[in-house]
């Protein structure tokens, strides 16, 4: 969603938050702009577009000053303009203000502030706030942290706050609810990011915001922190494990396609520590703590959004067939608005590669409240879903910048095949053979990916056929029924064609009328239980025209003289086809992408964490 980034410190602020900006550009946004205190007067410098746009518009004037705090807006309340661009002013100009997050009651609040004189100039519910907080210290001639900690209670909804004063350019007050705030600790400095990317190149020690927070930063004070209720509390100041390395694209012309080719050594640091190949044992240092309670549950309910639920349908079958135990699961966006049913007996598992997705911290939530015991997967260390669950598991994917999840899948998949093959062998439900030959099947995955991805040339070849087709259809039965819906949003993502998954047999109830010779059908036609059944609904499809490309097993003939295009794939065994059968499809949609001239990396109207509604 929106980047925040501030600076206040002996350095020229602007360059390092322009910098900042710019490593958060991929969280996907619509207008950037930068407020700079230079020590008499505040300057704001705003523009629609990406930051290269607010950089040209920002380049002859003066950006000087040692305080400053920038912002790359994902609109939600009013149109992407320069208006109503962050940061916001306050009535008198002598405070900036930027946000992540939606204000509630930010309608009633405008119009009591109407009502005292104000006048808004944007359609934002962050200039309201900024507003809020400028009558509170006019009225009680407080500073700005005490107005600005008054305001917040008066607020209803979730935000990620940075707020500096034209008089007091020696301070910066930070805040968050439901919306994710790092503080970086220098020498005599410090640092304001959404995420630690705009960070971690100035310090490792970061102090992540809890939830009803408020921070003082002061050049003469140092580091004051509150709840907004005004209780003192000690800050706990953390080492960062990022490397700045990972930030960059390393010689590849996208993110997205250098975190494909990462997934060999991704999905092996998953495994790392955890797959005991020798000793025939897998441990899950994470969730020991509450092992026999887990263990002991009668279902399992996984609630996640987009690439995650995916996931989570994966796991699902994983679960089922290897633990033998009932799963559920659920679009956390829709668990948390019904009445779901669970107890203290039930576990959640939460799957999310920021760990700040707000429809799932909400259903988290909701489920704690219930009693039950919640699993958290999660990508980012420290992330509030991590902090927020009982216990879980880090996919150690490392940084994830693409907004098309890629690595993060395919990782949260290997940690789901972990917890299923440990659940499966505790309740002793999986003969021990297979156990074995599962472990020794998963720990082939990193270089079997390695041999799918020598594919990208040919598959390349295949999306210069079909890159113009306007539709796209992908099947898969069981287990790959997800890894078709993850193609489809692969593709519908980045490239913009309107893409489709579906279970193979379901086909010819309904989606089968769209087949043409100028539809692609993308499907799984691996050699497991299912494969006469693929066959025959590829022979559906050829005998309508439709164009076949199909993801098979290594060495298959029959579909070979079938489909349009085939993409080998090595054999594995049919719980684990998932982690191969989606790279193809990921370099499908990148190299569609590509050739359609789409910005691979953010793609328009996306966010790459959904922190708000």
């Amino acid at each position: 969603m929106c980047g925040i980034v501030a600076y206040i410190g002996d350095k020229k602020a602007f360059p390092i938050i322009l910098k900042g900006l710019k490593r958060l550009e991929y969280r996907g946004y619509d207008s950037a702009g930068i407020a700079v205190n230079n020590g008499t007067e505040l300057n704001l410098y705003k523009k629609a577009g990406k930051v290269v746009e607010l950089e040209k518009f920002a380049k002859d004037k003066d950006t000087s000053g040692n305080v400053g705090i920038g912002h790359t807006r994902w609109a939600t309340h009013g149109k992407p303009n320069d208006v109503n661009a962050h940061p916001h002013a306050s009535g008198n100009s002598k405070f900036a203000l930027v946000h992540n997050g939606i204000i509630e009651n930010y309608a009633v609040l405008k119009e009591e502030l109407e009502k005292r004189g104000h006048i808004f100039k944007s359609e934002t519910d962050t200039e309201v706030l900024m507003h809020l907080i400028e009558d509170i210290i006019s009225k009680q001639n407080c500073d700005l942290f005490e107005g600005t900690r008054q305001a917040l209670n008066e607020v209803i909804g979730a935000y990620a706050i940075v707020v500096i004063s034209e008089d007091n350019p020696n301070e910066i007050i930070a805040a968050k609810k439901s919306s994710p705030l790092v503080i970086g600790v220098g020498i005599d400095e410090f640092f304001i990011g959404s995420d630690a990317t705009p960070i971690i190149e100035y310090t490792k020690n970061v102090i992540y915001l809890e939830d009803g927070e408020i921070a003082k930063l002061s050049l003469t004070s140092g580091l004051t922190l509150k709840t907004i209720q005004n209780v003192e509390k000690t800050p706990y100041i953390q080492e960062l494990e990022m490397k700045i390395e990972t930030l960059e694209k390393g010689g590849y012309d996208h993110f997205m396609l250098k975190e494909i080719f990462e997934q060999p050594r991704s999905i092996q640091d998953c495994m790392r520590g955890r797959l005991m190949l020798h000793q025939n044992y897998i441990s899950l240092g994470g969730i020991e703590a509450y092992q026999d309670k887990i263990f002991a549950a009668k279902r399992l309910i996984i609630i996640a959004c987009g690439t995650s639920w995916h996931a989570g349908i994966v796991g699902e079958y994983l679960l089922e067939e290897l633990a033998r135990i009932p799963v559920e699961v659920e679009y956390a966006s829709e668990f948390r608005y019904r009445n779901p049913i669970i107890d203290e007996n039930d576990i959640v598992i939460a799957i999310s590669q920021s760990g700040e997705t707000a429809d799932t911290l909400a259903a988290i939530e909701l489920a704690k409240s219930k009693g039950a015991t919640i699993i958290g997967i999660c990508n980012v260390v420290n992330s509030t879903i991590a902090r927020a669950t009982d216990c879980g598991a880090y996919t150690h994917a490392g940084p994830e910048i693409g907004v098309a999840s890629t690595k993060a899948f395919t990782a949260q998949v290997t940690v789901l095949t972990l917890i299923s093959l440990l659940f499966g062998k505790n309740k002793g439900v999986i003969e021990p053979a297979r156990f074995t030959r599962l472990m020794h099947e998963l720990n082939a995955i990193p270089s079997k990916v390695e041999e799918v991805l020598k594919s990208d040339a040919y598959i390349k070849s295949i999306a210069e056929i079909y890159k113009d087709a306007p539709n796209a259809l992908f099947l898969g039965r069981g287990i790959n029924f997800p890894v078709a819906l993850e193609g489809a949003l692969k593709l519908k993502e980045i490239s913009y064609i309107h893409a489709e998954g579906y279970p193979a047999a379901e086909m010819k109830h309904g989606p089968i009328a769209l087949i043409d010779e100028e539809m692609p059908v993308y499907v799984i036609a691996t050699q497991d239980a299912s494969y006469e059944k693929v066959v025959s609904n590829i022979q559906e499809v050829k005998a309508r025209k439709g164009k076949v490309i199909a993801i098979v097993t290594k060495g298959d003939k029959v579909v070979k003289n079938i489909a349009d295009h085939v993409i080998e794939i090595p054999k594995t065994d049919d719980m684990l086809v998932p982690l191969l059968a989606t790279i193809p499809f990921q370099l499908l949609s990148y190299h569609v992408a590509v050739m359609r001239a789409c910005n691979v990396d953010q793609p328009r109207n996306l966010a790459k964490s959904v922190t708000v509604e």
